[in-house]
């Protein structure tokens, strides 16, 4: 078991294969894509969260501690170990997530921004994970359309 009530076979593992600015507006999209890139996940992030998620992906260490580089060696010296990331929830256009823990024997676990959560896992080396039930209402009929557009555009340059 991953998560409460959830499954792990219920879990697809997910990798973060870029981070876009939004054209229309101060936001930017983390593009999440299943080992087998049949399935994408687009989530929109605030422009501090992306470029969180950005230097993450770049393996760029900032010369001072960023918030979840301190949150990770808060868990590394309380040998805390971060093992998980899930993306559980989708309501109104907003997506939930948690932060799987282990300590002392122990399973945890956080509840999280799904940002915080994607720039915590790349961190940590640790994977993430969507539910069936995400991915099933992760947009309109209009996502295929989009994400063919947004990937001649712009994923190939900044595919990870």
């Amino acid at each position: 078991m991953m998560d409460g009530d959830k499954e792990s076979s219920d879990l697809v593992r997910l990798t973060v294969h870029g981070v876009l600015p939004d054209s229309n507006t101060d936001t930017q999209i983390v593009i999440l894509r299943d080992e087998e890139h049949a399935e994408v996940l687009p989530i929109w992030v605030g422009s501090a969260e992306g470029n969180a998620i950005r230097l993450a992906l770049e393996g760029v260490v900032p010369p001072r501690p960023m918030s979840h580089d301190l949150i990770r060696s808060f868990a590394d010296h309380l040998n805390i170990k971060i093992t998980s990331a899930v993306i559980t929830d989708v309501k109104s256009n907003t997506y939930y997530a948690t932060v799987h823990l282990t300590a002392h024997g122990l399973e945890r676990t956080i509840d999280s921004r799904p940002s915080d959560a994607i720039a915590l896992a790349l961190r940590a080396n640790c994977p993430l994970y969507v539910t069936q039930d995400v991915l099933k209402q992760r947009g309109g009929s209009n996502l295929d359309a989009w994400l063919e557009k947004l990937e001649a555009k712009n994923l190939g340059k900044h595919e990870v």
